[in-house]
């Protein structure tokens, strides 16, 4: 028994509340390593002559390139938990607690149980509800739809033309809503919004008024029928909260600019030495010594104050539906917990999703974000379909290691993209291969959270590094790829129909590292979806154990039915393709 890569500690991913008397448990260790894992629990107070203990196996759940990973859900109606571990391999069992490994089961007292003392009802980490039900559809203002030309700003290009990097093509809050019927035909629940507030840019991520709308992009009253119109259709609205970093021309640097050491807000920013100088800079700014983007000081409590009203205001105003965070990873947590209390306060199922492109396990206890843009997925996902520089075990094992580091709630709201403003389209890392891309955007439809479609990918839009990837979206039809979008339709309908797909839970089934073939299934009370995917050029056919009982098989997506032959379902699948079976 690999003893050095066991791991359990009684918090964190690894013990945590789903309700208000259920502790789900996971334990690490070494991959194909144990034969049989058991959690012995009690309560913490047993009383007289009862029998304290009881005990659960624990199934394996996830594997990934070094590790297996095993859970089980313990339940007590006084959640209050005591436990420990019975593992077994091929040479010997062994017991393991919060004192390490025994060959004789520890009792007593000071036996060194692992502990969860009390589910106390705060404690229980609850993401928004909803959020597990949608598709998000992520905009770029500038560059949707010019709904109303009176508020171009100067120098307007034609839409449709090169985007440059200081480039404005006219996209407004007028025209989203006039594309809500459009969006809505996709069948989205939500749209999350690049910065909105006032700017000198085409992407606003340097704002220098955080209560104005941008005029270029509308007002107040347009903004609110953004929203109401978006509601009225049961579509959620996201904003971009940029706290990170300010606008150049920000009332508080504009008066650190002109008054330099005796402006009352020169502790707002990180300032070396005055005056204030931008080439080179001499205070700490967005990125590289971006000038135009000096970073806030979230640690002092003006700005916190400051920021914080921000966030507040939109939703009392506006009655936005959350926030997605710009550089996350780069404002302190105390920051991020007191917006959240905040927000939470006024809004309970408000979203808040932060801009993390790695490991988050900091900014997803409960605390402070409900979920990340799922930037470890969209790698995995790119590698597997497009550049083809992972098997189907690696793809499983780098998906299973990411969603072994959060609790389930943050799972099932994760915001699954496969690309953004910030990356490259999808398709160009396809090099227009669309077959092959519409494998990569099946798997992200049925996979475990919440998919985000980035605006024109349902139409066949690309695009390299931004501003390239940046561009006006089609609305002429006879550019756009009708095909694909209503393979994107097809596919947001059937996610949307089958409940599995969103709140199942996910199981791997097949691994075919020679083929490139991968299976899972998602399974949500007795209901139960299987997935297959062929991401290869050949055509393969697939043997699959006979399915929860059921003698014929459907595919969502084509139709076709499968019936049973000795136990086993021969699915012939067409290079790929993936099939949705129920």
């Amino acid at each position: 028994m690999n003893r050095a890569a066991i791991y359990h500690v009684c918090g964190g991913s690894y013990a945590f509340p789903v309700n208000k008397n259920t502790l789900r448990i996971r334990l690490r260790a070494a991959r194909n390593d144990l034969d049989r894992v058991v959690v012995v629990y009690g309560t913490r107070y047993p009383g007289d002559g009862e029998d304290p203990y009881l005990s659960q196996e624990m199934e394996l759940v996830a594997c990934d390139e070094l590790h297996d990973y095993y859970e089980a859900d313990i339940r007590l109606d006084d959640a209050r938990f005591r436990y420990h571990f019975y593992l077994e391999d091929v040479q010997e069992s062994l017991w393991l607690n919060e004192k390490g490994f025994f060959e004789e089961r520890p009792r007593g007292f000071f036996s060194g149980f692992f502990q969860y003392p009390l589910i106390n009802y705060a404690d229980i980490f609850s993401t928004p509800d909803w959020v597990k039900d949608a598709v998000f559809y992520h905009i770029f203002p500038e560059r949707f739809y010019n709904g109303d030309p009176s508020n171009d700003p100067r120098g307007v290009s034609p839409w449709g033309g090169k985007p440059g990097r200081k480039s404005f093509f006219g996209g407004d809050l007028e025209g989203i809503i006039k594309k809500l019927d459009y969006i809505e035909s996709l069948g989205v629940k939500a749209i999350y919004l690049t910065p909105v507030f006032k700017s000198p840019s085409n992407h606003k991520y340097n704002i220098d008024d955080y209560f104005q709308i941008d005029p270029h992009f509308g007002d107040l009253e347009t903004a609110r029928r953004m929203v109401i119109e978006a509601h009225r259709r049961g579509i959620k609205i996201i904003f971009d909260a940029v706290f990170n970093h300010c606008g150049y021309d920000f009332f508080a640097f504009k008066d650190v600019r002109q008054k330099g050491e005796k402006s009352q807000y020169k502790d707002w920013f990180e300032i070396e030495s005055f005056p204030v100088q931008t080439d080179p800079t001499n205070y700490r700014t967005f990125a590289n010594n971006i000038a135009r983007m000096p970073k806030l000081m979230t640690g002092n409590p003006e700005v916190r104050e400051y920021l914080i009203n921000v966030a507040t205001y939109w939703i009392k105003e506006l009655d936005i539906d959350g926030w997605r965070l710009d550089v996350a990873d780069e404002v302190d947590h105390h920051f991020w917990r007191e917006m959240r209390k905040a927000v939470k306060e006024i809004k309970e199922d408000a979203y808040i999703v932060g801009e993390v492109w790695h490991n988050s396990e900091d900014w997803l206890q409960g605390d402070q974000f409900d979920a990340i843009m799922n930037y470890p997925f969209t790698y995995a996902v790119i590698d597997f379909f497009a550049r083809n520089r992972i098997d189907a075990g690696t793809f499983d094992a780098q998906l299973a290691k990411n969603r072994m580091l959060y609790q389930d709630s943050v799972n099932y709201v994760m915001l699954n993209l496969l690309d953004s403003h910030d990356t490259p389209r999808a398709l160009h890392f396809f090099e227009g291969n669309k077959e092959k891309f519409k494998l990569a955007v099946l798997f992200q439809m049925t996979y475990l959270g919440a998919p985000m479609v980035y605006y024109g990918d349902e139409l066949g839009m690309t695009g390299g590094e931004e501003p390239a990837s940046r561009g006006c979206m089609v609305w002429d039809k006879e550019n756009q790829d009708q095909n694909l979008l209503d393979y994107y339709k097809k596919l947001i309908s059937i996610r949307n129909k089958l409940t599995p797909l969103l709140r199942g839970n996910y199981k791997t089934i097949l691994v075919d590292n020679i083929r490139n073939i991968y299976g899972f299934t998602r399974h949500y009370r007795g209901q139960s979806v299987m997935v297959i995917i062929n991401n290869s050029p050949r055509p393969q056919q697939v043997k699959i154990k006979k399915f929860k009982n059921r003698g014929t098989i459907t595919d969502h997506l084509s139709g076709q039915t499968y019936n049973t032959t000795d136990g086993y379902y021969l699915l012939d699948l067409l290079p790929y393709q993936g099939l949705i079976l129920e």
